[in-house]
């Protein structure tokens, strides 16, 4: 993942990072900096019993950040599809893999069969 706009070709200014860290800190005051951005992604969520991807109602952009508080490090998709932003806090419990260009993940929240992919 790289800093970058919609275009995936020209880095986000640093006013822009600024607005939305600005952002994510209405949503979480204890967010002091944006590591990394993907323009956009989609959340999609493995159905076991059809054995298929699904496509959630989260889109949008992908910001991954520290915090001055515990847990230190987390990741929110400021969803363009609803009022529902996706914040998933990044612990020891947090599985990841990457399957380019796939990035999956399961939390400890969710099954042990269950994973959702950020595409």
């Amino acid at each position: 993942m790289t800093a970058s706009s919609s275009g995936g070709n020209t880095c986000l200014t640093a006013k822009g990072l600024d607005i939305s860290l600005a952002a994510l800190q209405r949503q979480d005051p204890y967010i002091n900096n944006i590591v990394d951005v993907a323009s956009q992604v989609a959340l999609y969520t493995f159905n076991n019993r059809s054995n298929e991807w699904e496509k959630t109602d989260v889109e949008g952009t992908l910001f991954v950040y520290t915090r001055l508080a515990s847990p230190r490090h987390g990741f929110t998709i400021m969803n363009r599809l609803s009022m529902e932003n996706l914040t998933e806090p990044i612990t020891k419990d947090l599985d990841f893999q990457l399957q380019d260009p796939f990035l999956l993940y399961r939390n400890a929240r969710l099954l042990s069969s269950q994973r959702d992919c950020l595409v």
